[in-house]
């Protein structure tokens, strides 16, 4: 946002003129202040650090505050289950939501090939996720040799905004059959139409990770899928395995309760008095 059109929010929100704000983590900033701020609602929870959330409840003189997320961090949830917290869970699909079928293969070009094929038989698009941003041009040219049919597009953080934003617009108007991207599709993205995840190295991810990825697809009345790849020929250590064994299990809606549990038991609660996760 540009500073003149931030200005008169920040005073709007000192003088308590402005009742309401949704903002990203700008609104812990030094400037920032507010008059009397009694409700702080924190969603997508799990992607804010104790002390960001603890800097926005600061500002305030001890303010209710509510965290959402589907997936709890194991911390967050270690102290709803002691009492210190209070939890509530929503166990109701979306009306016409289908389970996402999800799957955990080795890494196949056959199979990769097979799975796109299928998805634009249908019409559909594809999320092929790659968290290496120094070869994801590389992962990008390797599909374009395995599908040559689809049109494929690069997404990455480290993009020029005005760029990025063109790419999605791109993908989100089908003129790209396939988004090879980073874990920046996580949290916030709404495209019925695609319906297809592939998620390559998928060993590496966190539980939360893996499990919020899978929640950008069946977000529509059609089957959707999730295939989970790790590296041909190559062992993954025991944590790992217990993440994606959980990840695979879990493919009910209502799940998230179920993978931050098996979080927490893989990591740990963190320190419960500390700040540490």
């Amino acid at each position: 946002m540009k500073k003149k059109d931030r200005s008169p929010i920040i005073s709007g929100l000192n003088n308590g003129n402005i009742p309401i704000v949704i903002g990203t983590l700008a609104l812990i900033q030094i400037d920032v202040a507010f008059r009397n701020l009694g409700l702080v609602v924190i969603d997508e929870q799990h992607r804010f650090g104790v002390n960001q959330r603890s800097s926005l409840l600061e500002k305030g003189d001890n303010p209710h505050s509510m965290a959402m997320t589907a997936t709890p961090i194991p911390r967050t949830l270690s102290l709803a289950l002691n009492g210190v917290r209070d939890l509530s869970m929503i166990n109701t699909a979306p009306e016409n939501r289908i389970p996402v079928n999800t799957y955990l293969s080795e890494f196949s070009e056959d199979l990769i090939r097979e799975v796109i094929l299928r998805e634009l038989d249908r019409k559909g698009q594809i999320f092929f996720v790659n968290n290496e941003v120094f070869n994801i041009e590389i992962i990008a040219d390797q599909l374009k040799r395995i599908v040559p049919e689809a049109k494929i597009s690069i997404a990455h953080g480290q993009m020029d905004k005005n760029n990025l934003e063109n790419i999605i617009k791109d993908f989100t108007s089908k003129q790209t059959d396939i988004l090879v991207c980073t874990t920046i599709i996580e949290s916030g993205i709404d495209m019925p139409n695609v319906n297809t995840l592939i998620v390559n190295n998928s060993h590496k991810f966190g539980l939360s990770q893996l499990y919020q990825m899978k929640g950008r697809i069946g977000r529509s009345e059609k089957t959707s899928y999730a295939y989970f790849l790790t590296p041909s020929g190559s062992r993954i250590n025991e944590i790992s395995e217990e993440r994606l064994n959980a990840i695979i299990s879990s493919s009910e809606f209502g799940s998230g309760y179920d993978i931050a549990m098996r979080d927490l038991e893989i990591r740990g609660a963190g320190n419960i008095l500390g700040k540490e996760q």
